[in-house]
């Protein structure tokens, strides 16, 4: 009988751990934001959502339109040349700041340091991101309580309009305070280190790039190549990247994509999800193939980094 109930636990902690993964949730080992005493009475305890943009006249009505909670919102372009700007400038709390491009980990820091933020706290996102259901609520009890640096959010992935029921997007520390994250840059796209307590958000930012494919696909080989560029110099590689150096990574993280979206449960969305990760790793792969000569010379445009 013990040994039965035993068992049947085990099915039910891995089952539920297969789903967190799938999902791309935040450690559970990790405080929820809503779970800790609160500190102060929330008085001036505020946040300023930062987002990059570049031709981002696709996306940006329907995110700037997300934070209208958001006393002021800093917006950072690289130099658009469509109706980025003037979307952006009819939101009365909207910022309007440009600077030109070199890379994501100084557009950031420029962002974050540079733009007259007066807050504690940053929410960073990209052109294509939204607060999802709950998220403003969960926000304020997180801001209440003032016990954390910052703290890992996970991802709804949207394709063709439709929520997929997972991705290969992980969670990310996507709030933080501006004096306490470090700001790297691995890769083709930066990521935020925060040097004190972090916790997880149970609620979502939404993902979803409206823009059309033919600008997806522009943007990729300049990825791919700078993702190339940082394997070739790693001193160590993870699975991930091993499979992309044997060239094995198009078919298996491809398959993973459309697994992990939902397969034959969301249809259209989780193929063009799938083909989407297959074509970059496909590149990518290729790449490896070659060598990266020229890598580092090659111009990512912001706003368009989720691979």
């Amino acid at each position: 009988m013990g040994s039965s109930w035993r068992r049947s636990s085990l099915r039910k902690r891995l089952r539920h751990r297969c789903w967190r993964l799938i999902k791309g949730l935040p450690d559970e080992g990790l405080p929820l934001a809503t779970n800790v005493p609160s500190r102060n009475d929330g008085s001036g305890m505020t946040v300023t959502p930062v987002v990059l943009t570049f031709n981002e006249d696709s996306n940006i009505k329907t995110t700037l339109a997300s934070l209208a909670w958001a006393p002021r919102v800093v917006v950072l372009d690289s130099g658009s040349t469509d109706q980025t700007e003037r979307i952006a400038r009819s939101f009365g709390n909207v910022n309007w700041f440009v600077r030109g491009f070199d890379n994501h980990r100084a557009q950031w820091l420029y962002a974050i340091h540079e733009t007259a933020i007066t807050t504690d706290y940053v929410l960073a996102l990209d052109a294509d991101m939204r607060p999802g259901v709950g998220f403003q609520r969960e926000l304020d009890a997180f801001l209440e309580r003032d016990a954390f640096a910052g703290a890992w959010i996970p991802f709804e992935y949207r394709m063709l309009g439709r929520g997929l029921m997972g991705s290969i997007y992980p969670a990310q520390i996507r709030l933080f305070r501006k004096d306490q994250v470090r700001i790297d840059q691995p890769g083709h796209s930066q990521s935020f280190v925060v040097n004190g307590a972090v916790c997880r958000f149970q609620s979502q930012l939404i993902h979803e790039d409206l823009k059309p494919v033919s600008r997806w696909l522009s943007n990729q080989v300049k990825y791919a190549s700078l993702e190339a560029a940082r394997i070739t110099c790693a001193p160590k590689r993870s699975f991930k990247d091993w499979l992309r150096v044997a060239g094995l990574s198009p078919a298996i993280l491809g398959a993973w994509a459309y697994v992990r979206a939902g397969g034959p449960f969301r249809s259209g969305a989780s193929r063009a999800y799938a083909c989407e990760r297959l074509i970059f790793e496909a590149i990518l792969a290729r790449m490896l193939t070659e060598g990266t000569k020229g890598a580092s010379s090659i111009t990512v445009v912001p706003g368009d980094d989720s691979t």
